[in-house]
């Protein structure tokens, strides 16, 4: 169990062991998500929203053909210098 105190402006220190748990590092952001039972679950923004979009694109690369990670940065290269080409 880990105990933060909020100061007055309703800041907190996120302790160190949690920090760590959650791969936060200065800068990132901390999404906060209520569950149907009340309890307050603490993510990492990031990985919340990598995680998702995994999940959004899951089985995109298997229909488009893609087999590998080169193919993948052929595709966003392509994109890439079609879109500065215009």
């Amino acid at each position: 169990m880990n105990l933060a105190k909020v100061s007055a402006n309703g800041q907190v220190t996120v302790p160190i062991e949690i920090r760590r748990k959650l791969k936060l590092k200065e800068g990132d952001k901390i999404l906060f998500i209520e569950r149907e039972n009340g309890e307050i679950v603490i993510n990492n923004a990031s990985a919340t929203a990598i995680l998702k979009a995994q999940k959004t694109f899951e089985g995109v690369a298997e229909k488009a053909g893609i087999q590998d990670e080169y193919e993948v940065q052929a595709l966003v290269d392509e994109v890439r210098y079609r879109k500065d080409s215009k």
